[in-house]
C-alpha cells in the first residue's frame, strides 16, 4: 500500500499535465505530495527517510519551477532524489556496522555481509544511473515524452531491477515449511 501512495502524486502530476500543461500540474503535484505525506504522517506519526528526501525535494524543485516559471527545477528533482540516494547508499559502506540494503531488507533475509555489500552497490549504482537517465531524457527528449518516461519507463526499469535482485538473492530466501502429510 505504502508504495502505490507514493506513487500517487506522481501519477496525478501525470493526468494534471496532459489535462492542464506543465506549470498547473506542478501545483497538483506540490499539493497531492504534502496531501499524502501529510496524511501518512497524521495516520503513523512517521515518514521513511525515503518519504521525507521526496517530500522535501518536491516542494524546493516544484516550488522553485512555479516561482520561476522554469521547468528546468522539475526535470532536476528526480535525479538529485536518485544521487541523494546513491550517496546514502554508497555512504553506508563507511558508515555504522551494516549498509543501507541490509537495514532494509535484513529483517526479512539472512546473508553474508559480502552479499549485502554488492547489492548495496548494485542499488547505488542504479540511482547514479537511473539520475543521469533521467537528465539525458529530461533535456533531449519533448517534455511530453520525458513525464513518460518518468512515469512509466523508471518504474519499469526499477521493477526489472527489483526482480534481478530477487534472483540474486535467491540463495538466501526464507524457504517455506513443507507442508505436513
Amino acid at each position: 500500500m505504502k508504495q502505490w501512495l507514493d506513487f500517487l502524486p506522481l501519477l496525478v502530476f501525470f493526468i494534471a499535465f496532459k489535462i492542464l500543461g506543465i506549470f498547473p500540474a506542478t501545483m497538483v503535484l506540490l499539493a497531492t505530495t504534502v496531501v499524502v505525506y501529510g496524511g501518512i504522517w497524521i495516520a503513523t506519526r512517521h515518514l521513511d527517510r525515503n518519504q521525507v528526501i521526496t517530500l522535501v525535494a518536491t516542494v524546493l524543485f516544484g516550488g522553485i519551477t512555479l516561482l520561476l516559471h522554469d521547468v528546468t527545477y522539475l526535470k532536476w528533482k528526480a535525479t538529485v532524489i536518485n544521487w541523494i540516494f546513491a550517496v546514502i547508499f554508497l555512504g553506508s559502506h563507511f558508515i555504522g556496522n551494516r549498509v543501507m540494503i541490509e537495514h532494509m531488507l535484513g529483517h526479512a533475509i539472512t546473508a553474508p555481509a559480502a552479499v549485502w555489500r554488492k547489492l548495496n552497490i548494485a542499488w547505488a549504482i542504479f540511482f547514479i544511473c537511473s539520475g543521469a537517465l533521467n537528465l539525458y531524457i529530461a533535456f533531449n527528449w519533448s517534455m511530453d515524452n520525458w513525464l513518460s518516461f518518468k512515469v512509466f519507463g523508471n518504474l519499469g526499469i526499477t521493477l526489472l531491477f527489483v526482480v534481478a535482485q530477487t534472483f540474486y538473492l535467491r540463495p538466501y530466501l526464507p524457504k517455506e515449511d513443507a507442508p505436513s502429510a
